[in-house]
């Protein structure tokens, strides 16, 4: 496993693409989205590219992978 990867194009610090439902950081609110990602669900979309990511779920955290921009993981309580 590696690291969570640094999204490149990113504004401010924030990635262009929600990693929960892909959308457009800019046409939205996401909130309910990084609510989520902070307490249950592991991230679908890669915040970089938006493209769906190949995600697996273990008793101890998860990992996805997308196809163009690598591997994240993540751990307790998925946050």
């Amino acid at each position: 496993m590696s690291a969570v990867l640094e999204p490149t194009g990113q504004t401010d610090g924030v990635p262009p693409y929600c990693a929960w439902c892909g959308g457009a950081r800019a046409d939205g609110d996401h909130a309910a989205c990084e609510r989520r990602l902070a307490t249950v669900d592991p991230p679908r979309h890669c915040p970089v590219c938006a493209r769906r990511m190949v995600v697996q779920v273990d008793p101890v955290g998860w990992t996805a992978r997308c196809s163009r921009h690598g591997e994240s993981a993540g751990a307790n309580g998925f946050g």
